[in-house]
């Protein structure tokens, strides 16, 4: 399926793919447009983190939350894991203190990929860390 977003990613539109190719498309194929593209127009794939699509941002939440609330997402190391992404994604940095260093590392990556499917090859690997401590977190919480 092809999934569909703003160009220039930064932390949500990095996230959703990994979440996307992880635990619901594992060949998702991924384009980056302009943002000033007009996104109902869009008919050959699933919309993603543009204003006012079913998979963006909803009151405190970010296009993670939204993803994994329509895939029913679940795992308790994803819940954590959302917290991280709304924290670093929204102005509310309170959801994780993770947030604020992820926020920094993306930036980072945007700023020395060549591309936006460049910045998420540098970038999944943070994900899988950031899902592997969560993973941790979980099963030690009391």
């Amino acid at each position: 399926m092809r999934w569909i977003t703003r160009e220039h990613a930064k932390v949500d539109r990095i996230a959703c793919p990994w979440l996307i190719r992880k635990f619901i498309d594992a060949e998702a194929e991924f384009i980056f447009l302009p943002a000033d593209t007009e996104w109902q127009a869009i008919t050959d794939g699933i919309v993603f983190d543009v204003p006012d699509c079913e998979l963006g941002h909803h009151g405190a939440e970010c296009s993670f939350d939204a993803i994994m609330r329509k895939y029913q997402l679940d795992d308790p190391a994803l819940v954590e894991l959302a917290k991280i992404v709304r924290a670093a994604d929204t102005a509310d940095k309170s959801w994780a203190v993770e947030g604020i260093g992820l926020e920094a590392i993306a930036d980072g990556f945007r700023r020395i990929a060549r591309d936006d499917h460049d910045n998420m090859a540098k970038q999944f690997a943070v994900y899988e860390a950031l899902y592997a401590h969560c993973q941790a977190k979980v099963q030690h919480a009391p």
